[in-house]
């Protein structure tokens, strides 16, 4: 992975984690928590989402779209975790 694509993976994450951030209510960790959740949404989206059948296509804002769909699914369960 070329640092140009490093960077495109972070802002990609970052931006996916904050506006999951403003989806879930008092989602919002930080920037560097945002980008974690961000990247890891992607993770999530890329596995969930295809199994479901959902694609966005390709392109930065189908990224972005499908990391956004991840985050907000992994902050719902963190939120779920932390209630119980």
């Amino acid at each position: 992975m070329g640092f140009e694509s490093l960077l495109v993976f972070l802002f990609v994450g970052g931006v996916a984690g904050w506006l999951a951030g403003l989806i879930v209510r008092g989602g919002g960790i930080g920037l560097i928590g945002n980008i974690v959740v961000g990247v890891l949404g992607a993770f999530i989206a890329g596995y969930v989402l295809p199994k479901v059948g959902f694609a966005f296509g390709g392109g930065i804002i189908a990224s972005i779209l499908n990391a956004m769909i991840g985050a907000i699914i992994l902050l719902v369960i963190v939120r779920l975790i932390r209630r119980a």
